[in-house]
């Protein structure tokens, strides 16, 4: 059987000669080669959604790729697919830089230049490996059971358009169908969760920040559990804090969560800074929230267009959810949706801030009356995003548990 060899080269030249070489060694079958980091992952999700056998055995990353750092991306692989053995392709082969790429989960390092004999046997080994764990652990979705949680991103395209509103509004409804949900928030300097949910907390996201290796305990101790299930990973208290939570710190820390819940669903709020971009980059559902009057969709256009000049997420991958819905606006969802290139949640959320005021000033946002017209919309826009059975509704009654358990997202 021939070896799949995934080549994640951003250099023309080098992936050219990568994969030349590639093309030499026995039994080996080089794919076309993936020019950046967003571009890898989005790949092997796509083969992983077909099947474990339609995976890569090995990819080889150049140090140079792109925009993720080569080590992050080869945690970020090892965490997701872990049947899949990754071979770093760098010109520092320091015992360093060795026990950093082991630490990220690669399975074998290359020097620069290429020799042969060094890339053979080291994608040999790694090929053989992958083959074992795959032969171990069974055909079929099995070998993805460690590929970790969903991650979903929720932005503002302005101030006050809801984002933080829905952030724990679906992630409360993914809790209550039986996920393991962790809610975070990356609105560092304005972050507001604490207060919807009525939390009193010590640690927050920052204290994660300078931490190397995230570990369970580690995490523990930052994440609070909140009486409705969910765990919380907060901003901090001193908004200046928020700058010691780099993109860097940021992948790290939802690579972290992807692996230990099913849901991870962030609230970015609407300000743009590294953290919320490496982490609307990486999340697998990003939803902008806007209002359906000019200034929101406006903003929600430039907020669009933005991510889209800066690489980190395209119009067509981005979900924009229009929150205060009337069928009396003049500003309708399709209109929306051409104004913006981007997908239009099928499920508008209703204007009615009479049903949220008391649990906002409350601060008991988990205990909205699950007969709020809001709140049945936004756990359908729940359901409709996998994050919950479809169709299902929250019960009619002043608790939120209304979703039946189950045990893994459809």
């Amino acid at each position: 059987m021939p070896i799949r060899i995934l080549p994640a080269v951003g250099d023309p030249d080098a992936a050219r000669s990568l994969v030349s070489l590639l093309s030499q060694l026995p039994d080996a079958e080089p794919l076309t080669p993936v020019v950046d980091s967003t571009q890898l992952v989005d790949l092997l999700a796509r083969f992983a959604a077909e099947s474990v056998d339609e995976l890569p055995e090995v990819v080889v990353v150049h140090e140079r790729i792109g925009p993720v750092p080569a080590l992050e991306l080869i945690r970020e692989v090892a965490l997701r697919f872990p049947a899949v053995g990754v071979v770093l392709v760098t010109t520092d082969t320091s015992p360093g830089l060795f026990a950093a790429a082991m630490d990220s989960g690669a399975r074998g390092l290359v020097g620069l230049p290429l020799s042969y004999e060094e890339l053979a046997g080291r994608v040999q080994a790694v090929a053989q490996w992958s083959t074992g764990v795959r032969r171990h652990l069974g055909h079929g979705a099995d070998v993805l059971a460690g590929v970790g949680g969903t991650v979903v991103t929720v932005s503002g395209a302005k101030g006050g358009t809801g984002a933080t509103l829905v952030a724990v509004q679906i992630a409360l409804a993914a809790q209550a169908s039986g996920h393991s949900t962790a809610l975070v928030d990356l609105d560092l300097q304005t972050g507001d969760v604490a207060s919807y949910l009525d939390v009193q907390f010590r640690r927050s996201v920052a204290d994660l920040a300078a931490v190397n290796d995230i570990s369970p305990r580690v995490m523990a101790d930052a994440v609070f559990r909140h009486d409705s299930g969910l765990a919380l990973l907060l901003a901090p208290a001193e908004g200046e804090r928020g700058e010691e939570v780099t993109d860097r710190a940021a992948r790290q820390i939802l690579s972290a969560l992807r692996s230990r819940y099913e849901v991870v669903v962030v609230d970015c709020g609407a300000q743009l800074g590294g953290a919320g971009a490496a982490a609307v980059e990486t999340a697998d559902l990003a939803l902008l929230v806007t209002t359906p009057d000019v200034v929101a969709v406006r903003a929600a256009k430039r907020t669009v267009r933005m991510w889209d000049r800066l690489q980190i997420r395209k119009a067509e991958e981005t979900t924009v959810v229009v929150n205060r819905y009337t069928r009396a606006t003049e500003i309708q969802p399709a209109l929306i949706q051409r104004i913006t290139g981007t997908a239009v949640a099928a499920t508008p959320v209703p204007a009615n801030f009479k049903e949220l005021q008391g649990a906002v000033d409350a601060g008991r946002m988990h205990e909205l009356d699950s007969r709020s017209t809001v709140k049945q919309a936004l756990w359908a826009l729940a359901g409709e995003l996998g994050l919950v059975r479809t169709g299902e509704r929250p019960v009619p009654r002043r608790t939120s548990v209304g979703f039946r358990r189950r045990k893994e997202l459809p």
